[in-house]
């Protein structure tokens, strides 16, 4: 073999192994690229479902135990109290304040109010409307809050600024207002229009914000829609005649129906018109 025969055969041998992939090799490895994909993808909805679970499972066994410890510290309560011869309830009670105390009794007074849902007469009903129209339909407090600064002679924003003031601060501007004497008209005029009496000339001159109004109109629409879907029709009411006392007596007397009503429909409608014998 010559020197140009073996440098040929070198030269197809470097480009069998430095050329492009074949059709076979190429799909073994879109093969294995697919099969990597699919347990990566399987894989990590597996990791997915854990953490889930692990995630409820911790928000559990954290309100388990929390559970048990509010349980174990009002036993401890329990126990000492009793040791030393007290009131649990009593002792508990002393940790509240005042208006804490107010503020429960008026909460489960309104809850007993609510809870009788019997007709009384059209004035119990209509203050029960009223009341819940009132939970609705929030006061605005920013824009009653500017009325009473210009009525007051107070700075813009005193009053808005700070709105979580102490109740004494409260109490000394609203005494304030009736030793106030307003130095301008228009202090006059927001004073009338906030503090009006009996001998006050102004009617119907209050121009509500768009706010107010979408407010006011998203109610409406919203007592018109739940009248409009209200019915006293009940279920069953197509049938006819009530026969039944219960769910179980119904489903029975319409079997009972379906086999003999051919037979007693006639007797029954006898009896009905009084004709029978």
């Amino acid at each position: 073999m010559t020197d140009t025969d073996d440098a040929n055969v070198e030269g197809d041998e470097n480009g069998k192994e430095g050329g492009k992939p074949t059709l076979e090799e190429r799909r073994l490895k879109l093969e294995q690229l697919r099969t990597k994909m699919r347990s990566s993808a399987v894989a990590n909805r597996q990791a997915l479902i854990e953490e889930s679970q692990k995630q409820k499972l911790g928000v559990r066994e954290a309100a388990r135990l929390d559970r048990q410890r509010k349980l174990a510290e009002t036993l401890r309560l329990k126990a000492d109290a009793e040791e030393r011869g007290e009131d649990v309830e009593r002792q508990k009670n002393w940790e509240y304040t005042i208006e804490e105390n107010d503020e429960w009794e008026k909460k489960k007074a309104r809850k007993a109010r609510r809870a009788d849902f019997q007709f009384h007469d059209d004035a119990h009903a209509a203050r029960r409307k009223y009341k819940k129209d009132l939970d609705f339909l929030k006061p605005d407090l920013a824009t009653y809050n500017k009325q009473k600064e210009m009525a007051l002679g107070l700075a813009p924003g005193t009053l808005t600024a700070s709105g979580s003031s102490s109740s004494s601060t409260e109490v000394s501007l609203t005494h304030s207002c009736d030793q106030l004497v307003p130095t301008s008209h228009q202090q006059q005029l927001a004073a009338e229009n906030l503090y009006r009496d009996a001998n006050s000339m102004l009617y119907a001159d209050n121009t509500p914000s768009e706010e107010a109004i979408d407010r006011v109109v998203s109610k409406l629409n919203q007592d018109i829609d739940k009248k409009r879907k209200f019915s006293r029709k009940r279920a069953n009411e197509d049938e006819g005649d009530i026969t039944y006392i219960n769910e179980r007596n119904r489903v029975f007397n319409k079997k009972i129906a379906r086999f003999y009503d051919k037979y007693t429909a006639e007797i029954r409608a006898s009896f009905e018109r009084g004709t029978a014998l």
